[in-house]
């Protein structure tokens, strides 16, 4: 079989060469049709077979028993499951001191590619340090110029001096430079992949800072993904590649191009906890509920399982939080109380700890936004946006509008503190505009609601869990139903989900709206989808549909 390799879409990334995104996408079409309609897998020679973490071929120059733990190591950082990688790279590093690549893998343990707030920019130094105090002294203990190449690549992120994003790049530049020299090695490969991503979100205007390179952000995720897609046709079961493909096109536009990544991620590397969350941000953009919800819920039980005292709570904060959304969107509304019953107890293992309590909050806040079950509550400095947005919403529905209007004039404030933070500028025109409407102003808050539309659609439709939790499109077609005006409520309903499959309550809306059109075809497609969903909540608007469908 013959298939097209990473090196033929990757090219040489100086910082002259432009790529051409049409060649990008046409060499990606490519590679997709060639996993979906071939059928089939040419596998590399595989020397680790590891049930938990995946299969890959990794070898170093150490002996079998510190390989061992190296290659674990490797695998667990595939997954970015840090503190299980760190946990290996110092075993071997116990039994062989001089094994540089063993220091190599610890020194990326400890800052994440993607996210810049989970970052340590000292102990990878301290690390490669123990190596060796130069970097003659390290190099000399790396024996082959694959092993010293990979070295470079730890240390240009460890010692480059400035920004995160400096430092980024010039990992990405020494990983680029490694694979220009051993373009055929599939760990180079892989690692290339995610310095790729890694450099991609240093980006200002979408465009990486400094003119360091031409290319858009976007277009290095692209080749990025078009590395690991590459890798992932050689071996399914290679941990980095599944992986680096879902963080490449963890986007709307882009998401059905992981599919089948993200299908497969999960059962590769069942011992991470992100592993098994991972395949969710692809699920999620396509509105697969039950996957959503139940990956999570496989993540949250394995990041629980893992943590001891003193450790971060990322992976069961993250995973409750998407699981929670997942089962709100299936209509599992006591799931959702579960949910947020399981975060209570990550708050109270990790006292103070500002994301356990603020992930609490947001799952307080969407359980009574989504479920509709109003309640209102004391409005207090201490209440984030999230719950501000779910008091606010709570007040002018129960009719409650001088409470309405005090949220209103609180989010105000603190949108004119925070001028760029957009998400909660658009909490803030949502919560104004419901309150006006409530008072009569209807086309001043139909009007508001249309220049918070116009500021959603300047952003990325969000890659997780609905952001405000109650999409301005949908609050804003919620108003014009009720004013009678179908035929825009229904555009609204559509654009809503068309940047968030599959949400229940836009396919209720959208259902309402064609049925006020007289549109009978649309409100059926709409209702049923609607039904499938929410046909066990007992909420008054599943016999609606049921009335309409004839069930």
């Amino acid at each position: 079989m013959n298939y097209l390799h990473c090196s033929s879409l990757v090219g040489n990334l100086a910082p002259s060469n432009r790529f051409s995104w049409g060649e990008i996408m046409k060499k990606l079409m490519t590679v997709v049709l060639s996993i979906c309609l071939q059928g089939g897998f040419s596998l590399s020679a595989i020397s680790a077979e590891l049930e938990q973490i995946g299969t890959f071929d990794f070898p170093t120059s150490a002996s079998d028993e510190a390989q061992k733990h190296f290659t674990l190591g490797v695998g667990y950082l595939h997954s970015f499951g840090w503190k299980q990688a760190r946990t290996e790279f110092r075993k071997a590093q116990e039994i062989d001191p001089d094994f540089a690549l063993a220091y190599w893998g610890e020194s990326l343990t400890y800052n994440h590619p993607l996210i810049p707030v989970l970052q340590d920019p000292d102990s990878p130094k301290e690390t490669l340090n123990r190596l060796g105090s130069t970097s003659e002294e390290r190099h000399s203990k790396a024996p082959t110029s694959r092993e010293k190449g990979f070295l470079r690549a730890a240390e240009a992120f460890a010692f480059t001096d400035g920004s995160l994003g400096d430092k980024r790049l010039a990992w990405m530049y020494a990983m680029l430079d490694l694979y220009e020299n051993f373009p055929e090695d599939r760990e180079v490969a892989a690692f290339t992949a995610v310095a790729m991503l890694s450099g991609a979100t240093v980006s200002n205007d979408n465009r990486v800072l400094n003119n360091f390179l031409t290319e858009s952000g976007t277009e290095i995720s692209m080749k990025a993904g078009a590395m690991a897609m590459d890798l992932f046709r050689e071996n399914p079961n290679h941990p980095g590649a599944a992986h680096y493909i879902i963080h490449s096109f963890d986007h709307p536009t882009y998401a059905p191009l992981a599919l089948s990544a993200a299908e497969k991620y999960a059962s590769i590397a069942p011992a991470v906890s992100h592993a098994r969350h991972m395949p969710t941000h692809i699920f999620i953009q396509h509105g697969m509920w039950d996957k959503v919800a139940e990956w999570n819920d496989s993540a949250f039980l394995a990041g629980w399982d893992l943590w001891e005292p003193g450790d971060a709570a990322g992976d069961q904060n993250h995973s409750s939080d998407w699981g929670q959304y997942g089962d709100l969107q299936r209509g599992n509304f006591d799931r959702s109380e579960l949910w947020i019953e399981r975060a209570g107890n990550v708050l109270e293992n990790n006292p103070g700890d500002g994301r356990s309590t603020g992930t609490l909050k947001t799952m307080k806040a969407r359980h009574i936004i989504e479920t509709e079950d109003w309640e209102t509550y004391e409005l207090n400095e201490s209440l984030n946006s999230d719950e501000l947005l779910a008091l606010g919403l709570s007040a002018a529905n129960l009719g409650e509008l001088n409470l309405a209007q005090s949220v209103a004039d609180r989010l105000s404030t603190l949108a004119s503190n925070s001028p760029n933070n957009t998400t909660l500028n658009l909490i803030s025109m949502e919560i104004n505009a419901l309150t006006m409407f409530k008072k009569g102003q209807e086309d001043e808050a139909i009007d508001m609601l249309m220049n918070a539309i116009s500021i959603a659609e300047d952003q990325s439709p969000p890659r997780g869990a609905a952001s405000p939790l109650k999409p301005v499109h949908e609050l804003a077609g919620d108003l014009l139903l009720e004013m009678g005006n179908h035929s825009k409520a229904a555009e609204l309903y559509e654009t809503s989900l068309g940047r968030m499959a599959n949400r229940p309550r836009a396919l209720l809306g959208a259902a309402r709206s064609y049925a006020g059109m007289n549109d009978d075809y649309n409100a059926r497609q709409n209702f049923q989808a609607f039904y499938s969903l929410w046909k066990d909540t007992g909420i008054a608007a599943v016999s609606e549909a049921e009335n309409y469908l004839g069930l």
